[in-house]
């Protein structure tokens, strides 16, 4: 589970594509502002966000902002030079209903043709948020080329929104993430969560409800399976639901969420909840996000005394299991005698503890939480390849990490991003594959360093 899942890549820029039949309507026509099919001399304030040539031809992706639409150019080219656009609803990641719209060649006697315009997203439609491509070719070659796929400012003023964005287009009609896991959609509806609740925007609050309904039944029900941490990760996004909306519903869900993972815990290793219900491996990452969750629960609940026992008992247990190392940090998981198993320190073993140390300091006023916290965090700074995660920092009255969160936004933003600002896989760059998942976690990032 600790690893991502990332689709297989589908070019951005791509050469020799098979023809196929021009289409000038789009499957769906699109009316925001304005509907598509609009003259592309009306464009207000138009930029060019992509371009690409081919065979001394340039290919123009042409964007209007105040409008949210944008149109496709080419120039220096001869007559039957052919241009049209594609429309993405999914990030870039399909576009067979809106596959070359508003086809044009450039007629005789000219070198330059526009399409009309299309839009960029369609909010009347299940609130499509959208990206385009300009492509294009000479009449008397075959080969194509397309620009990068890029989109109109609108809900993307900031680096911050612009994150969130992009991470909605991966947004679906199962009210989940395409090209992101089960567990990994907690993690997108999260990072929505924690969007909303640092920048004050509702825009995209209308996700919550919609994935709680439409995956309620999901796998076993109740945002449950047999994967003990992916019912970790869905309480902990139904906690940061009940934060924002104040909606008791999450709050209970949570609750059902923390007690299917208690019920795992038994005495083989001294103690702990196991990764799965089938009892096979002891390891870190359950029982951290157990941790966190029944804390949480217990700072949400008047009178509680259930959930903090528990969280205690279970963090108790943790310290004790051998799975911190000589760096302090977290590896993996226990081998099946009971010993440190020497697997991966996964970023997210360092980082969701200290979530849940904080809850614990909430829950008691004992500040020994947050020294414990402090030295895991500073143990991952030292780390040449791990990196610190933003709630420790909000809660120490001096924010120490401050400083270097923001400084870590910056490198992503510079060196990990595509211009339909979407983030890979590794922050340091270059760019690779966009996903759900890692989009998700640069927002986090953004939103921590605000």
């Amino acid at each position: 589970m600790g690893e991502k899942r990332i689709l297989t890549a589908l070019a951005l820029l791509c050469l020799s594509v098979p023809l196929v039949t021009p289409s000038v309507i789009p499957k769906d026509q699109v009316c925001n502002i304005y509907c598509d099919g609009r003259d592309s001399s009306s464009a207000t304030s138009p930029r060019i966000p992509v371009r690409v040539e081919i065979f001394g031809r340039l290919i123009e992706l042409v964007i209007s902002d105040v409008d949210n639409m944008a149109f496709a150019k080419i120039t220096n080219g001869n007559p039957g030079d052919e241009v049209w656009l594609d429309r993405s609803f999914d990030g870039g990641l399909s576009w067979s209903g809106d596959s070359r719209i508003g086809y044009a060649t450039i007629p005789g006697g000219s070198r330059v043709v526009n399409t009309v315009m299309y839009n960029v997203d369609d909010p009347k439609n299940n609130f499509r948020i959208g990206a385009l491509r300009a492509c294009g070719k000479a009449g008397d070659r075959n080969e194509i080329v397309c620009t990068s796929w890029a989109r109109s400012t609108v809900l993307a003023g900031s680096r911050i929104d612009a994150a969130a964005t992009a991470l909605m287009q991966f947004y679906n009609d199962k009210g989940l993430w395409t090209s992101a896991g089960w567990w990994n959609a907690a993690n997108c509806l999260t990072a929505i969560i924690d969007y909303s609740r640092v920048t004050g925007s509702t825009v995209y609050t209308y996700a919550i409800d919609n994935t709680f309904v439409k995956n309620i039944n999901s796998e076993d029900g109740n945002f449950t399976n047999m994967y003990v941490d992916d019912v970790g990760w869905w309480g902990l996004a139904w906690v940061d639901a009940f934060d924002l909306t104040r909606n008791q519903k999450y709050l209970d869900m949570a609750k059902l969420d923390s007690d299917f993972m208690y019920q795992t815990k038994d005495d083989h290793c001294g103690g702990g909840v196991w990764w799965t219900t089938i009892k096979d491996y002891k390891n870190a990452i359950p029982n951290e996000l157990f941790i966190k969750l029944a804390a949480s629960l217990h700072n949400r609940i008047p009178g509680d005394t259930k959930y903090l026992s528990q969280a205690i008992d279970i963090l108790t247990w943790f310290e004790q299991s051998g799975m911190y190392n000589s760096d302090n940090l977290i590896n993996d998981g226990l081998t099946d005698d009971c010993k440190n198993n020497g697997r991966d320190t996964w970023t997210y073993n360092q980082g969701v503890i200290l979530g849940g140390l904080v809850q614990l300091q909430i829950a008691t006023g004992d500040n020994v939480y947050l020294d414990k916290a402090r030295k895991i965090a500073d143990a991952v700074l030292r780390s040449s390849h791990l990196n610190p995660e933003g709630e420790l920092n909000r809660a120490l009255p001096n924010r120490p990490y401050t400083a270097y969160l923001r400084g870590l936004a910056d490198v992503i933003y510079e060196r990990d991003r595509n211009s339909l600002d979407q983030y890979g896989v590794h922050y340091a760059g270059p760019f690779t594959i966009p996903s759900a998942a890692n989009q998700h976690s640069a927002l986090e990032v953004f939103t921590a360093a605000v």
